[in-house]
């Protein structure tokens, strides 16, 4: 039977898991996840995952950060005052912000915490320096 090489284009459903078992995401009741392995669309430790599967394989695979979304990193997280909002902003817990950066790069950063007079801006991704357990079924090779 044919399995799952760099190169390849494949189906792909999954549900993503975090270490307390949390759905963090799913392609439950969607269309399967289409990728090229290799490409880099997909985070490396998923794509390291499929190689070798055959259609209709399921497997659990448990990737590290360094093969996720990377580790969470304390220089990514820094506070304003809130007088530097724009007025039509009202920072709120968990809302997110795109920023543009001096280098004329935009970046999303999440509120963490809204005080009197500061703000706490986190540009690490949601998932960063997180273990997340991926259960795949190799849907197709095409």
């Amino acid at each position: 039977m044919t399995q799952a090489k760099q190169g390849d284009t494949v189906k792909v459903h999954y549900k993503g898991k975090l270490d307390d078992g949390s759905v963090f995401d799913s392609s439950e009741g969607k269309d399967p996840l289409e990728f090229k392995i290799g490409e880099g669309n997909i985070i490396p430790g998923v794509e390291e995952a499929v190689v070798g599967m055959a259609p209709e394989d399921t497997k659990e695979a448990t990737i590290p950060p360094e093969k996720a979304y990377g580790d969470y990193k304390d220089e990514m997280v820094i506070e304003v005052e809130k007088s530097q909002f724009p007025e039509h902003i009202d920072p709120e817990l968990g809302q997110q912000l795109e920023l543009k950066q001096e280098e004329g790069q935009n970046i999303v950063v999440t509120v963490t915490n809204v005080g009197e007079e500061k703000v706490t801006l986190d540009a690490n991704h949601p998932l960063a320096g997180k273990d997340l357990t991926f259960e795949l079924t190799l849907q197709e090779i095409l």
